[in-house]
């Protein structure tokens, strides 16, 4: 019990290290000229595809904010699968 739950904090910690890095990415591409079709890729390509992310990106006109939510697959069946979400915001580029 006590290994299954350290691989669960193992991987609530990788999902949290794939959302931060993919909010990151798509921050990025959607500040640029590509936009937030661009950044919604970026973040996707970013993240590991079974974490199944959701990416939005909403480019304002001085700000861009990327928001990527994962959900880790529970390893110990009496718990609930935990869902992260990370939230990244760049210049956006004119």
């Amino acid at each position: 019990m006590i290994g299954m739950a350290a691989i669960q904090l193992g991987l609530i910690g990788y999902g949290v290290n794939q959302a931060g890095s993919g909010a990151r990415a798509a921050a990025r591409a959607a500040s640029q000229q590509g936009g937030p079709p661009a950044g919604a890729a970026a973040g996707h390509a970013a993240v590991s595809g079974w974490l199944d992310p959701d990416v939005s990106a909403e480019r304002g006109s001085d700000l861009t904010t990327a928001t990527v939510t994962v959900t880790v697959p529970n390893v110990i069946p009496l718990f609930d699968r935990y869902t992260v979400t990370r939230r990244a915001t760049m210049p956006t580029d004119d």
